[in-house]
């Protein structure tokens, strides 16, 4: 990772495409995909290299669009080049203010700054080596998972209550801000949470297990409370907004699939409550993509009719096929002996399936128990 990231930035300096260094000590350059910004305050003294896979909204001015076509793009949810570049002409044609003319014109623009052509499997497999994972806060598990959380896709996790599904999300808010050399992203967290199980005071714990600052730890965290489906897609919107002003390293939902449980119900409203949770998955697929975070999902499980009494597992995720097919990685849990858990690589692309052993412990997620 670190090689690339070197790569990328010898390559904005050679362009002179380098940013002023701000009062952080933040440099920042542009280079074709990437909005590279880096850190000389790293942990152990050193420099420290994250690298941010959009274009901010604003360089479409250099290109000759209108700073108030920009704030119309910005106002409608748009705040990058590639969420313009990502979008249909009938999306952006429902920008007021916006003529199809000037709709057309921005999309030949964000076309040429935005790669969207084929490209070769070995190159593809390169831009995977650079990718970053976040640890989970057990050595087992990372093992299991090739490392950790992947960034830039979604991860669905779901079991029966006190599987350690609430307390991996605290932990990943925490790991996520670490340095990329430990395990981090070097990146703060946003937090949606759907069941009213946040706790700040978990968090502090955490952070003090792997010696930061409980206190810059919280700050890096936002925190919302979705109270019904139509707010947790309207989070969303503001999620891309506060991500396109810094660096944010991780998206979590808990429970992703709670409120529509609940505001909708029956077989009379099955049809549409699928098609909502589709489109609130497709904008978490969509940020992941663009901001080249982590989206880490909690799911509920209901008893599955047609399995066994006397099966392994009897219960199955809900969602259906709408969440299975917008999950990346899915790994289900179970409870152990005592204090430890059971992960299993449901889905993925990558991974074997497989097992590995965890506890639940005062401080997240950690290393199994013996028994």
């Amino acid at each position: 990772m670190a090689a690339v990231a070197q790569q990328y930035y010898e390559e904005a300096a050679q362009n002179e495409q380098m940013g002023e260094e701000d009062g952080h000590g933040v440099a920042c350059a542009v280079t074709p995909n990437y909005f590279c910004c880096s850190s000389f305050s790293g942990v152990d003294g050193g420099e420290s290299l994250t690298y941010i896979a959009y274009q901010p909204l604003d360089g479409l001015q250099e290109h000759g669009v209108a700073v108030n076509d920009i704030q119309k793009l910005n106002d409608a949810g748009f705040h990058t080049v590639e969420s313009v570049a990502h979008a249909t002409v009938r999306k952006l044609s429902e920008v007021r203010g916006l003529s199809e003319a000037k709709v057309l014109k921005i999309k030949e623009i964000v076309k040429g700054m935005v790669v969207m052509e084929f490209k070769t499997a070995a190159d593809a497999l390169e831009d995977r080596k650079s990718l970053v994972t976040l640890t989970t806060g057990s050595t087992e598990l990372d093992k299991l998972l090739e490392g950790g959380i992947e960034t830039g896709s979604i991860t669905e996790v779901f079991g029966e209550f006190r599987t350690g599904k609430t307390q991996l999300c605290h932990t990943l808010c925490v790991t996520c801000q670490m340095p990329v050399t430990d395990g981090g992203a070097e990146g703060k967290a946003i937090y949606i949470d759907t069941e009213g199980t946040f706790r700040p005071q978990r968090l502090q714990a955490i952070a003090e297990r792997f010696g930061m600052d409980p206190s810059v730890a919280l700050e890096n965290v936002a925190y919302a409370r979705a109270h019904n489906s139509e707010h947790q897609t309207e989070l969303l919107k503001m999620a891309a907004a506060i991500m396109s002003q810094d660096r944010y390293a991780l998206i979590v939902v808990d429970s992703a699939t709670a409120l529509y449980r609940t505001d909708y119900s029956g077989r009379g409203e099955l049809s549409e409550r699928q098609m909502q949770l589709a489109q609130f998955l497709r904008q978490l697929t969509r940020l992941a993509e663009e901001f080249g975070v982590a989206v880490f999902i909690t799911n509920q499980v209901v008893a599955n009719p047609d399995g066994m009494s006397f099966a392994k597992d009897s219960t199955k995720p809900i969602g259906g096929n709408i969440i299975a097919h917008a999950s990346t990685t899915r790994l289900r849990l179970r409870k152990g002996r005592g204090e430890n858990r059971i992960c299993t690589v449901f889905d993925s692309p990558t991974l074997p399936e497989a097992d590995a052993s965890y506890a639940v412990g005062p401080q997240g997620i950690c290393d199994a128990q013996d028994a």
